[in-house]
């Protein structure tokens, strides 16, 4: 930036444009690259047989739950939304058919978070054992 206090005093490169002047310039030279890290090699443990089988063994439970609580959830925010008729019906004394289905929301979500439990304790977790085993062992 010039000084404005000395209008003829000598600038400054640098100052005027925030950069150095290309006299100055060094040529940048292209450092190596870092050596290679002795850790697993993440990229043939997840094409490997048994991750893709653990990625499909999730999947398999994961994806058809998420679309029956979404479908579940759905269902019930669209009956909240239109069906008031239906969802006032009364079913024991002041309890109606919406208070019944929303507390339905809550245990269907405790219901799926025990089935997962099971399932991954189950199905998931001995065969994340058996690939972590072999990573340390050295065979990945």
């Amino acid at each position: 930036m010039p000084d404005v206090a000395r209008p003829y005093a000598a600038s400054n490169a640098l100052e005027d444009t925030g950069q150095m002047p290309a006299l100055f310039v060094r040529e940048r030279q292209t450092a190596p690259p870092p050596p290679r890290s002795t850790g697993p090699d993440f990229d043939r443990i997840q094409h490997g047989k048994e991750f893709v089988a653990l990625r499909k063994t999730f999947r398999r439970f994961v994806f058809p739950m998420s679309l029956l609580f979404f479908t579940w959830y759905m269902t019930f925010v669209l009956l909240a939304a239109y069906a008031h008729d239906f969802m006032s019906r009364k079913v024991i004394g002041e309890v109606n058919v919406g208070i019944l289905l929303g507390l339905g929301q809550f245990a269907s979500t405790v219901l799926i978070t025990i089935a997962y439990l099971r399932f991954a304790n189950k199905r998931l977790d001995p065969k994340v054992e058996r690939l972590r085993a072999s990573v340390e062992a050295g065979e990945r």
